[in-house]
């Protein structure tokens, strides 16, 4: 006669649960070392989700590649009667701002920059990116009367904010009333200048850029040549610096600490003077 089932008697290991797994999997995993390792179930891909992935990728870099240019060398002018040109911008970025000046109805061309690299920081007024930048405007064909520079004396870090800083300023002490400006730069840095100059200005001062392309590479293929490649790598870091992490009321409160080191240095030199 077969025994009937028993209520007492425990279920086999290898009965599913409620939810569909068997018991035996559910059980303690495996160890080893003395426990201090033990082996776990995991997922991973299949073949169908490695090339998904792979696919994924390859578009997501070809994006990149297609797009990252364009994004970071933008143009977007304004209707404004004020040039600005960085002056630390090569001399065919130059000529190209003389051309914009001439082919559209500004009144004024400031150039901006900082310290020349090079010269262990601020000297003086003439030993700055703005100073050379008004004198290539000048030899490339402007008026003398419609060059004003404007120096900053911020070297390190935060140049670009620190010359639209002091192009603020100088607006500021000389009374002049500014709505809107175009700034010339180089491809790259085109959008992060139009960031910090924005930051600088304020929102009552519209800021359009002009990005002037580097004629030593063709754009559409920058990735082909490795001055692109360390331009576009090193722009889109800064870029990304300047848009999540940069604090524009630290870089003045720095700005001010520097400039007054600056004119407390340059006190000391002419009372060292034996003029």
């Amino acid at each position: 006669m077969r025994a009937g089932p028993m209520s007492g008697t425990s279920k086999d290991s290898s009965t599913p649960n409620a939810f569909g797994a068997p018991l035996l999997a559910q059980a303690a995993p495996p160890r080893a070392m003395w426990g201090l390792v033990h082996r776990k179930e995991r997922w991973s891909l299949s073949w169908r989700g490695r090339l998904i992935l792979a696919f994924a990728l390859l578009l997501a870099g070809a994006l990149f590649l297609k797009g990252v240019y364009p994004f970071l060398a933008i143009t977007h002018r304004v209707d404004a009667d004020a040039l600005v040109v960085e002056g630390w911008v090569h001399e065919y970025a130059t000529r190209a701002a003389v051309e914009e000046f001439r082919s559209h109805s500004y009144e004024r061309v400031f150039a901006t920059g900082g310290p020349v690299e090079g010269t262990g920081g601020y000297i003086n007024d003439y030993n700055t990116a703005a100073s050379v930048g008004a004198d290539l405007l000048k030899k490339n064909g402007l008026p003398t009367e419609l060059v004003q520079m404007v120096p900053s004396r911020v070297m390190d870090r935060d140049r670009t904010y620190g010359s639209a800083g002091a192009l603020r300023n100088w607006f500021r002490e000389h009374n002049m009333s500014v709505h809107s400006i175009n700034v010339v730069t180089e491809d790259l840095h085109a959008r992060r200048s139009r960031l910090l100059f924005q930051e600088a200005l304020g929102h009552d001062v519209a800021v359009g850029i002009i990005s002037v392309p580097n004629p030593d590479y063709d754009s559409s293929r920058w990735w082909r040549y490795s001055e692109g490649v360390k331009e576009v790598v090193s722009e889109s870091v800064a870029y990304l610096y300047a848009k999540f992490f940069f604090w524009p009321n630290a870089a003045e409160a720095e700005a001010e600490v520097r400039d007054r080191r600056s004119e407390i240095g340059g006190q000391r030199s002419e009372v060292g003077d034996p003029k």
